[in-house]
């Protein structure tokens, strides 16, 4: 019986990410019926958890930190595809795409994932535990990079408005490439350990012993289809945004809430697989997941946009308003207290999920 569930997990997980690209092929650019956008809807679902269980097959291949980093760049990869597809588009709304796609990751990845990460795995375990240098190491990047490229430009002076100025664009995007680097290198190399989960005694948990680890062949095959599916989710995701900002508009909400919950879709896959992480109290691979997607949409995303921006029209708006900046000011200062003693409670995750909600209050409510 259990043989037979495996054979069909196997294959329905193998044939949605296909029929999600060929789907995606078939509606890409087109006005979309009801009926149409509901089945779109149903196959991106069953995408998401294609993804989910791809990336935890590759994840068991390759260990930890691998499979999470794999995850978070290959999201963060086709994200910026589509970031950058989107503002070839041309139009005032496209100005402002990279800023807000960026700051709504970084919400949903420091408060939202983290903050569902820490609650589950502390109401279920009693308290979270994780490696506090590992996790500082990936904050202290993500803080770093979220401030020179989308605090820094609502106070330069060489451009008016808050934008950068070529030099600066191109300053940005250099250090971006070169924090991300250090920090992978750091992460999978050098200090690899500080990124493994540990046990509650502090003992870092080199390998998972809840099954056999599966077969290189397996691994690729695994690694393929993810690519697949995560495709089908962000173009899927992009296809019902016309939908969604109908819905949006017909509802009167800003139109900052479409990039809020196409961003929601897009990072479904991580949400997902650190929940589980979490579950089975590997809290460490659930920070991964969520503070390396945040750094790698800020780090993939600036050198992609300032790239593009050479040869694409309109003005590139990178700098955060006043109240956008308090809500990272408060989620940097709030994550390093969460972070410093390496174990959390129920209340750190819901000071985390308190902050997200504002972030989603804000965003519909300005």
């Amino acid at each position: 019986m259990i043989a037979r569930l495996r054979s069909l997990t196997t294959q329905w997980t193998s044939l949605v990410p296909v029929l999600a690209v060929v789907l995606l092929i078939f509606t890409w650019g087109r006005d979309l019926p009801g009926v149409v956008v509901a089945l779109v809807t149903l196959v991106l679902a069953g995408a998401v958890l294609a993804a989910v269980h791809h990336a935890e097959v590759v994840a068991h291949r390759v260990g930890e930190p691998f499979g999470s980093l794999v995850l978070a760049v290959a999201v963060t990869i086709i994200e910026v595809a589509l970031i950058v597809t989107l503002m070839a588009d041309g139009g005032d709304k496209g100005s402002t795409l990279a800023r807000d796609t960026v700051f709504a990751a970084v919400m949903i990845t420091c408060n939202g994932i983290v903050g569902l990460s820490l609650l589950v795995a502390s109401l279920r375990h009693g308290t979270a535990v994780f490696n506090p240098e590992g996790t500082g190491a990936a904050l202290a990047t993500v803080a770093t990079l979220a401030t020179l490229s989308l605090v820094l430009p609502t106070f330069t002076t060489s451009k008016p408005g808050p934008e950068f100025s070529a030099i600066q664009l191109t300053f940005a995007a250099i250090s971006s490439l070169i924090l991300y680097g250090l920090f992978v290198a750091t992460q999978t190399v050098r200090h690899r350990d500080y990124f493994l989960p540990i046990t509650r005694q502090g003992d870092v948990i080199t390998a998972d012993d809840h099954a056999d680890a599966p077969t290189a062949r397996t691994a690729w095959i695994s690694l393929s289809l993810l690519g697949l599916a995560l495709i089908g989710v962000v173009g899927l995701a992009k296809g019902v945004s016309p939908t969604i900002e109908s819905g949006v508009e017909a509802a009167g909400l800003p139109h900052a809430v479409v990039g809020v919950i196409i961003a929601l879709l897009v990072l479904l896959p991580e949400t997902i697989a650190a929940l589980r992480s979490a579950r089975r109290d590997r809290v460490q691979t659930s920070l991964n997941l969520a503070l390396g997607s945040a750094m790698a949409s800020i780090g993939l995303t600036i050198p992609a946009v300032a790239l593009a921006s050479v040869w694409l029209s309109g003005p590139l708006v990178l700098g955060l308003g006043a109240t956008h900046m308090v809500l990272l000011t408060l989620t940097v200062v709030v994550a390093s207290l969460t972070v410093v003693p390496g174990r959390a409670t129920p209340l750190q995750g819901g000071v985390h999920l308190v902050l997200f909600a504002a972030y989603l209050e804000l965003a519909i409510n300005p």
